[in-house]
């Protein structure tokens, strides 16, 4: 590969993982979430003019942010509106005289967070629910809309829809970039929890490419979930939510091997898992049980995770526990992904035979249609019952429907009758 490809690679590594802040960064100073992506964009395309000549800044996400948020100024002082929108946005427009090679672009980690805000104002209640979550993880997740559309199992040209609508939306109603006070917080923290576990779960298992981690999204998913349970400590749920994701990270060195390829959880080194982190989830799911009430799908989810922690052993896992617990959070959140899971936990509680059954009857549920887990468990169901051949045919059915190379290669691999 030449200079100028790796370069290329390298500029379009950066902005996978920096676009979420350099969009939050830009929309603070034009408030408006689809023109602070195109400027982003621009940035990008900025990056790709130069830095094949000049080399990779030392901190090129500072670079990106600084050269969109001066395009930023710019455009501002362009708009025949400058004067007003200069007494609006005041300190911003200081802030964003930066030379594009500065480092410092400051910590992030207060409650006075660009990316908290981008997420708020995305999922504000002008936006139907899936528009929320469709907009803030292409802005957040930097999610191709193919990725999305997996995400949610639904189309693609659909969930481009939704975003593009989306993003007309919030600047015709002139939404604030701002993360709200009082009831009309409460009424969008739903959408925000779920966008953060949607962008966490990308990060943990990506949907394409060629790794299976994404660990910039957990990462960025799961400071979310602490700066939430911070912003917002009488919330049982978003504790919950941090719960669970503080446990799911805990696995993530142990989910690939040293080529990267999927670790399966009956074959994880359970060393590996980080204890600070099960430490830290467990910490938060019981703040998140001593606020009361019945606990919420977080919550439930979180207490699944718990289970698996605690074993010592994949074979000391109390399955009967966690179908238990699917049990009641397909009763409160039903869906078949849900099924899906708690089949695999009367696998192991009750045997193959009695998940058979369960996985056959969402095998015409059209949501799962192209969901390659489902040909995935019920192939490793077939072949624990001896019925050899028509488990490798599923898996092969499976390995043609993921888009990631790293969980092709290893149910193709399963598929030969390998493990």
């Amino acid at each position: 590969m030449s200079t100028e490809q790796d370069a290329v690679q390298a500029i379009e590594t950066v902005f996978r993982i920096e676009s979420a802040r350099v969009i939050a960064a830009v929309a603070r100073v034009v408030r408006d979430v689809g023109i602070a992506e195109e400027l982003a964009q621009d940035a990008l395309v900025a990056a790709l003019e130069r830095w094949p000549e000049t080399g990779v800044p030392d901190n090129p996400g500072a670079w990106l942010t600084a050269t969109a948020r001066h395009r930023a100024v710019d455009l501002v002082r362009r708009r025949e509106t400058y004067a007003r929108k200069l007494a609006e946005i005041g300190r911003d427009l200081d802030e964003a005289a930066w030379d594009p090679d500065i480092e410092d672009v400051g910590d992030g980690d207060g409650i006075d967070d660009d990316l908290l805000r981008l997420i708020f104002t995305a999922c504000h209640p002008v936006l139907s629910t899936e528009a929320r979550i469709a907009l803030t993880l292409r802005l957040l997740g930097g999610l191709t809309t193919d990725e999305i559309a997996r995400a949610f199992l639904a189309q693609e040209a659909t969930v481009a829809q939704r975003i593009s609508r989306a993003k007309r939306t919030l600047a015709k109603a002139q939404v604030p970039f701002e993360v709200p006070y009082g009831p009309e917080r409460a009424a969008r923290l739903g959408s925000v929890l779920e966008v953060i576990y949607l962008v966490f779960n990308e990060g943990y298992a990506a949907t394409a490419g060629d790794d299976l981690v994404r660990p910039a999204l957990c990462e960025d998913a799961l400071r979310l979930a602490r700066v939430l349970s911070a912003l917002m400590p009488k919330e049982p749920e978003v504790h919950a939510l941090a719960a669970l994701l503080e446990i799911q990270a805990s696995r993530t060195a142990a989910r690939t091997d040293a080529s990267g390829a999927p670790v399966l959880l009956a074959d994880q080194n359970r060393s590996r898992w980080n204890r600070l982190l099960i430490r830290r989830g467990f910490a938060a799911l019981t703040r998140a049980g001593e606020l009361g009430g019945p606990p919420g799908p977080y919550a439930l989810q979180a207490a699944i995770a718990a289970c698996h922690a605690q074993a010592p052993a994949y074979e000391d896992t109390d399955w009967a526990a966690i179908a238990a617990l699917y049990r009641r959070l397909a009763a409160i959140a039903p869906s078949p992904v849900v099924e899906l899971n708690r089949a695999v936990a009367v696998s192991m509680a009750e045997g193959p035979e009695a998940a058979l059954a369960i996985v056959d009857a969402l095998a015409a549920d059209p949501a799962l249609r192209a969901y390659h887990l489902l040909p995935s468990v019920r192939g490793d169901l077939l072949e624990r019952l001896g019925r050899a051949t028509e488990a490798r045919a599923e898996f092969a059915r499976a390995a043609e429907l993921t888009r990631n190379e790293r969980e092709r290669e290893l149910l193709r691999g399963r598929a030969q009758g390998g493990r």
